[in-house]
């Protein structure tokens, strides 16, 4: 008699029921949660109070703005939150036990990535409807954007992500994590045209700024929000899509590469 085969889940299905894990413990964290999801909104409520003003015709400083806060807002849910919580996770052993489980090494990573396409989708539906509702941010209506936003926001979220998962190996320990990640994704802020009209920065901030991805999905959020004419203001007098494609996929891959040849499951000290 032929006993009956045995079912192995795959790496795919294990990463899906990971990420379900992963969404309640990040919904569970009330304080990240709320701080993820409410400073780029509160942003959005201090500069759109302050600056009303028009930055070119028909284009307000707070439609701008708004572009650039969901890119914002796809690297806090990505690179921000993951370099902090992965850093704590090593700290406290949860990597290490996950690691102890026959659990394949892919379905943890995947878990990540779902629970970051689920957040940065959340932050953003909120930001378009806070921006849309109380600030005038006109929505598109052509279907061909809706695509662009879909390919610019899953680039960059994916981009973020291995970068987050390369970046938790930095911080010596849980305590430090938030010093040593908050910063660095403030001052890409300030140098990638999200607090400041790009092409109004220094020309060495410009050069900088450029290198990193955080610049080229804000740009790409801003040729899906703003009008066509728009482009005329930014450098180069385009939206670049082609080089934003370019850059946010080189970064994957660079984050990829980095996550596979840095990311530790203990430790250092751990041996």
């Amino acid at each position: 008699m032929t006993s009956p085969a045995i079912h192995t889940p795959s790496a795919l299905g294990l990463g899906v029921a990971r990420a379900q894990i992963e969404l309640k413990q990040f919904f569970r964290e009330r304080s990240s949660v709320i701080f993820n999801f409410s400073f780029p909104v509160i942003m959005l409520f201090i500069f759109g109070s302050v600056f009303d003003g028009d930055i070119a015709p028909g284009v307000s400083f707070t439609q701008y703005f708004t572009a650039g806060m969901i890119a914002s807002g796809v690297f806090m849910s990505s690179f921000q939150e993951l370099a902090i919580t992965i850093a704590i996770e090593r700290e406290d052993g949860t990597l290490k036990r996950l690691r102890g489980n026959p659990m394949p090494p892919a379905a943890y990573f995947l878990g990540k990535i779902g629970m970051v396409l689920v957040a940065s989708v959340a932050q953003a539906a909120i930001l378009l409807g806070v921006g849309a509702a109380l600030f005038g941010l006109d929505l598109p209506s052509e279907p061909e954007l809706w695509l662009r936003f879909a390919w610019i926001f899953l680039l960059g979220t994916v981009a973020g992500t291995v970068l987050g998962i390369a970046y938790s190996s930095l911080p010596r320990s849980a305590k430090s994590a938030g010093a040593v990640v908050s910063p660095v994704l403030i001052v890409l802020m300030f140098i990638s045209g999200v607090y400041f009209v790009y092409s109004e920065l220094p020309s060495w901030m410009q050069t900088v700024g450029a290198l990193f991805p955080l610049k080229w999905l804000a740009g790409g959020m801003r040729s899906i929000f703003l009008p066509e004419s728009f482009a005329a203001e930014e450098v180069g007098d385009s939206w670049q899509l082609p080089e934003t494609a370019l850059v946010l996929g080189l970064w994957a891959v660079v984050g990829l590469v980095l996550c596979l040849r840095t990311f530790r499951w203990m430790r250092r000290d751990a041996g």
